[in-house]
């Protein structure tokens, strides 16, 4: 019979909660541990709760239940003149959850961050880098695919692209979940707040993920992590799944050697699979089905073929 293992380590806790009593320390670890599932949330909200409380204790809050709006308004204030407004955003939804939490376990009479307004922040086009469809062709034809880890990067990049898989869904995948429907390859991907996604293969990562299956010798290990880390002086693939800062380092080094200045992250190859399908007349809803995205508004940030409007209409400029 399976028992309930304890956790050894837990978060410190703020001082202005330890101060407020036993009934608000478990509270406030039960809100990330209970409510909140993502683990990138989890650490960031942890992180902007407790830099928010510790400056209050240093400003003279006693506890945590005397925390009032001018002192929410006044951290991020502070705030905004050392972050961008999408950072001190996150920031201030972190309290905001956090107090309506301790309201609703009676821990606090009411949310004083309610009242806060946030610094402004509209985004009509996201930031991330993308590249041109012949760069990316450059940069998947650059990859020497004599190891596993040329394969193991050609695949992984290749997912990006061709499926708009974010990255935390391409090394959330195991070996199984490349698998084969109907003669096709299909990709099977759980993407942000659980939801799965399933999505036939183009024809260029149907080569790609059967050319590192089989390299690499992973059709018999299907429980396991599909994307790897490399042994260290082995160059043979571990069972350990590769790490989303691993992948970065990884891309940035691949776009380095294949001589493309563009400073990528792992977000860039979906942003360049949307905008090269959108090119080649598909459609709006389609792209955000294809990126299990819940609005098209979402998708057309994804969507640079703007930038080539606006560069064209800049060279007019003769002078």
């Amino acid at each position: 019979m399976n028992h309930l293992v304890p956790i050894s380590t837990s978060p410190a806790l703020p001082v202005l909660v330890v101060a407020a009593g036993e009934r608000a320390s478990t509270r406030f670890l039960e809100f990330f541990a209970a409510n909140i599932r993502n683990p990138h949330s989890r650490r960031a909200y942890y992180r902007a709760t407790a830099e928010f409380l510790d400056w209050c204790a240093d400003a003279g809050v006693p506890s945590i239940g005397a925390v009032q709006p001018v002192h929410v308004a006044t951290w991020i204030e502070v705030s905004s003149l050392l972050l961008a407004a999408p950072s001190v955003k996150q920031r201030l939804a972190a309290l905001r959850h956090l107090f309506d939490w301790l309201v609703n376990g009676q821990v606090v009479p009411i949310n004083p961050v309610h009242t806060v307004r946030g610094p402004r922040h509209v985004v009509t086009c996201g930031r991330t880098p993308v590249l041109d469809p012949a760069e990316a062709r450059a940069l998947l034809d650059s990859i020497d695919t004599s190891t596993h880890a040329g394969l193991r990067d050609r695949a992984l990049i290749g997912l990006m692209v061709y499926s708009f898989a974010r990255i935390g869904a391409a090394l959330g995948m195991a070996v199984e979940d490349v698998y084969t429907q109907n003669r096709r390859l299909w990709v099977r991907l759980r993407e942000k707040g659980g939801k799965r996604h399933a999505m036939p293969c183009h024809h260029n990562l149907e080569e790609y993920l059967t050319a590192y299956l089989d390299g690499a010798g992973l059709r018999d290990d299907p429980e396991r992590p599909l994307f790897r880390t490399i042994g260290r002086g082995t160059g043979q693939l571990t069972r350990t799944v590769l790490p989303a800062r691993n992948a970065h380092a990884m891309i940035r080094r691949r776009a380095a050697a294949a001589g493309i200045a563009t400073k990528l992250g792992n977000h860039s190859f979906r942003a360049t699979g949307i905008t090269a399908y959108l090119k080649n007349c598909g459609t709006l809803e389609k792209a955000a089905a294809m990126a299990n995205h819940a609005s098209t508004r979402t998708t057309q940030l994804y969507d640079r073929r703007r930038h080539e409007v606006s560069l064209g209409e800049v060279e007019r400029i003769v002078i």
